[in-house]
């Protein structure tokens, strides 16, 4: 009778083991995808070295190292760029950022504000309706990126008048002179089809980007408003004779590009670039730019920024491509790696720069304008 009574309650144990058994693989599943969360972003990443093909030849080794450290095992393309007189002082992972461009995505907001601001569309502190509750000044719209906003300024500015500035600023052609193997982007003849001119100046839908020709706008706002030609020295000589090589110098609203500075700081500060990692001591201002590249089948991850401190000025362009895990705000964490870097090896401190030359005065090559239309 004993025996009969222990096969049921043998029985029963054994489904409460398998029971708890079932219970706690979902639970470790769960805590496996919890860990997962908390993982850093670089960990997500697939590895790559962007360094291959590389020559660095006649790079600033200093910002090199700091450029290639931050950049890690990220797909993308770094450029460090001198904006007082337009000499590229390193480029990481040359292949990708001498190609035909990639989607702007909301770095082009920086060619809508300054159309606004010169064809006296807004003032910084004009506050537009985005929607039923919401308004937004330029310096809050640049600061969070607001995509309608700009779309709003696109349509009232128009096609032609944002093509007009987009010229202006460097799209479409090539930044550099003499720089082997570096394609111009695109700017397009006619609006996009899909969303229109509101569209271009929000997202930078139908225009192609390299990163040589953000770092070179991002130079102009950095000097105040002389658009030089980038120029790669390779050698050590070239490094010794450069000379600066302005290509115009732009026609823009008298203060209009300290009112996107504001907005520029914004972002660091408080907005879609706060993982650059603001300092009241040591200003960066920036803009990013997330979106996706249809043409590529690629996700973009763009923050161009400029320093405001110090003996030497710099002006940092990221660009990310890859799936999802890549986006502005992740650029913008890996530009601010590499500020920090230089800043804790005192480059910014005065005694650091190179001693100036008396042939640094700038060669003008174009004086007449660049665009082909009126405003």
């Amino acid at each position: 009778m004993k025996r009969f009574f222990l096969i049921p309650l043998v029985a029963f144990s054994l489904l409460q083991l398998a029971s708890f058994a079932a219970t706690k693989q979902p639970k470790k599943a769960a805590a496996k995808k919890k860990v997962a969360k908390k993982l850093p972003y670089k960990a997500i990443v697939p590895g790559v070295d962007p360094t291959v093909g590389d020559n660095v030849d006649g790079d600033d080794l200093v910002i090199r190292r700091a450029a290639v450290a931050a950049l890690g095992t990220f797909a993308g393309a770094v450029v460090a760029v001198d904006p007082t007189n337009g000499r590229i002082l390193t480029i990481v992972n040359q292949r990708l950022a001498l190609k035909t461009g990639f989607v702007p995505c909301s770095t082009i907001k920086l060619v809508t504000a300054l159309a606004a601001l010169t064809e006296g569309l807004i003032s910084k502190d004009t506050n537009i309706i985005t929607s039923r509750y919401t308004r937004f000044n330029l310096t809050q719209a640049l600061a969070h990126s607001n995509n309608p906003y700009f779309n709003i300024l696109g349509t009232r500015l128009g096609f032609e008048r944002v093509h007009h500035y987009a010229e202006m600023l460097g799209l479409g052609e090539k930044a550099g002179v003499d720089i082997p193997g570096e394609q111009p982007g695109i700017l397009p003849l006619e609006a996009p089809k899909f969303g229109g001119v509101g569209m271009m100046t929000s997202f930078g839908t139908g225009i192609s980007m390299t990163p040589l020709e953000l770092a070179a706008l991002l130079s102009a706002i950095s000097n105040g408003g002389t658009m030089y030609y980038l120029q790669y020295p390779r050698t050590q000589e070239e490094v010794d004779q450069f000379k600066p090589k302005v290509k115009r110098p732009l026609d823009l609203a008298p203060t209009g590009i300290e009112d996107i500075k504001i907005g520029m700081r914004g972002a660091v500060d408080f907005g879609t670039a706060r993982r650059a990692g603001y300092d009241a001591t040591e200003p960066i201002l920036g803009k990013t730019g997330t979106c996706t590249d249809f043409q590529t089948a690629s996700h973009m991850g763009w923050f161009g920024s400029f320093n405001e401190v110090g003996a030497h000025r710099l002006v940092v362009v990221v660009m990310l491509t890859g799936g999802k895990n890549v986006s502005g705000p992740i650029a913008a964490g890996v530009a601010g790696g590499i500020y920090k870097r230089l800043s804790a090896e005192r480059y910014f401190v005065a005694g650091n720069e190179p001693a100036k030359k008396k042939s640094d005065m700038p060669e003008i090559i174009t004086t007449s304008p660049c665009c082909g239309i009126g405003h």
